[in-house]
Parts: C-alpha cells; structure tokens; sequence
C-alpha cells in the first residue's frame, strides 16, 4: 500500500513540474514603469488562430499625456491607447516567448521582445538588435 502511494505522490508532483515549467503567459498583466515604478496598465495577453501571442492595453491605471499612440509609425498612429495592441507575433520557445515585437506606446517605437515567465510574474524585455542591449520591465498577474 505504501508502494503504491508513494508511486501516485510521485507522479503527481512530476506532473506538478511538468506544468510550472510549461507556463503559459496569456492573462492580464499589470505593467510597471521600469523608471518611476508606478503601475501604468493592464495588458491582455491572448493567443490567436495563427499560434502566437498579443497583447492589447485593457485598462490604463494612469491618465496618460495623450489618450492615442500620436509616436506610433504603422497601422497603430492616431489609435487610442485602450484597446492597443503594443505585443505581436511571439512565438513560444522553450521556456522563453520570443520572435516578435512589442511598441512603447509613449514614443512609438516598436523593438523585439522576449518574455519570461517566473511565477505570477513575466519579465518582458524590449531590446534592438541584440537582447544585450535593452530593458527589461516586470509585470504582475492580475485578475
């Protein structure tokens, strides 16, 4: 009997193991300005049809100087902020999601981005070029 409960204890933390390093980034996630600390908004990250992960501005926790992404240089200039998409086309890879982009509505520039998942938490770092050379943000899990 106690074989039997020790070999069902050990298959289920595996599993246990198994699903934390499988974590998934979709959610919201309150987003943190890496240089004044304050919280500036939620963001919604989702997976479409194609395999890869979005994220769009749900809600704005700070009045932002201009309500539209005025900096923007794509499809994305003159939108308004809530409802933006500021992360496109990360793929998973591994542990990490990488591959695609993500734009800083505040000066519209769009860089390549890699997320991170530790715990509630996702370490999102923008960069250009090499990842050496960038910024990386923290957010938190919300509901």
């Amino acid at each position: 009997m106690m074989k039997i409960l020790f070999i069902w204890l050990s298959m289920l933390t595996g599993f246990h193991a198994i699903a934390q390093n499988n974590q998934d980034i979709v959610g919201k996630w309150k987003t943190v300005d890496d240089e004044t600390g304050e919280a500036k908004s939620i963001v919604e990250i989702f997976q479409k049809t194609d395999g890869k992960y979005y994220g769009k501005i749900s809600k704005l926790l700070i009045k932002p100087e201009n309500d539209k992404c005025v900096r923007c240089k794509d499809d994305r200039k003159n939108k308004p902020l809530l409802g933006l998409e500021i992360i496109r086309g990360i793929t998973k890879r591994g542990d990490e999601f990488s591959g695609g982009t993500i734009t800083d509505p505040k000066n519209g520039k769009t860089y390549k981005c890699t997320i991170t998942r530790e715990g509630n938490k996702l370490l999102v770092r923008g960069y250009v070029g090499f990842s050496l050379i960038g910024r990386t943000q923290t957010w938190q899990l919300t509901n």
